[in-house]
């Protein structure tokens, strides 16, 4: 969930310097850190309970299981093959924000508007994929991240390091999704949609910041 511009700003500056000199520990700490605040899983807990509001307690704990488990397969893939998908496709991260922000938008819309496409089980699974795993959890953001600490794990210590923080980052963000169904049972009906209506306002936001920075990042390759 974090702005792709601002990463690729900060390791043009130099901030990602550092990660060659870094301790192991260090490196591994940095990684951990880095991608818990893009991803946000506090920020994504509203949404996440707007989507499942509806779902038995059992399936809302394997939703936020499988939501993270879609969002750490999808950094896997792209830490490993991220380069090389992106090139032999020919799209660019600004291309790739720009789908992400236009899907969040439409989901953004059905929350608003109290009104969903998808019925039956067939939705349990996409929540859990779209949008929950990605682009909300495995964005553009966190996915060019990791793609920028993977470039600078350079022995197999950082290597195990980075493993181990992204791992651990997921862990969070499933104990965040799990505990936060909790509140379904205090707030009741009337604020499940409050929180749906604040879900959806919020993901609108993060859908238009992401459009924003594809413009501008396209912007500046012209």
């Amino acid at each position: 969930m974090g702005e792709v511009r601002v990463i690729c700003e900060r390791e043009k500056g130099g901030a990602f310097v550092i990660l060659d000199s870094a301790s192991t520990i260090t490196f591994g700490a940095q990684a951990f850190v880095t991608l818990l605040v893009i991803m946000d899983p506090p920020g994504a807990t509203p949404i996440f309970l707007s989507l499942v509001k509806d779902k038995e307690p059992k399936i809302r704990r394997k939703l936020a299981w499988q939501a993270a488990a879609v969002s750490l397969l999808v950094i896997a893939i792209f830490a490993l093959f991220g380069r090389i998908i992106l090139n032999y496709l020919s799209v660019s991260i600004q291309s790739l924000q720009g789908a992400g922000g236009l899907l969040l938008l439409l989901i953004s819309l059905e929350l608003l508007t109290g009104k969903s496409t998808e019925d039956g089980d067939h939705s349990n699974t996409n929540i859990a994929l779209v949008p929950l795993g990605t682009p909300l959890l495995a964005g553009p953001g966190a996915i060019v991240a990791t793609m920028i600490f993977v470039q600078h794990a350079h022995t197999t210590g950082r290597v195990i390091a980075l493993v181990l923080a992204v791992a651990a980052v997921h862990l969070v963000i499933a104990l965040a999704l799990l505990s936060s169904t909790a509140i379904l049972r205090v707030i009741r009906e009337a604020g499940v949609t409050l929180v749906a209506r604040i879900a959806g306002l919020l993901l609108a936001a993060i859908a238009v910041q992401m459009l924003v920075d594809a413009i501008k990042g396209f912007a500046a390759t012209w």
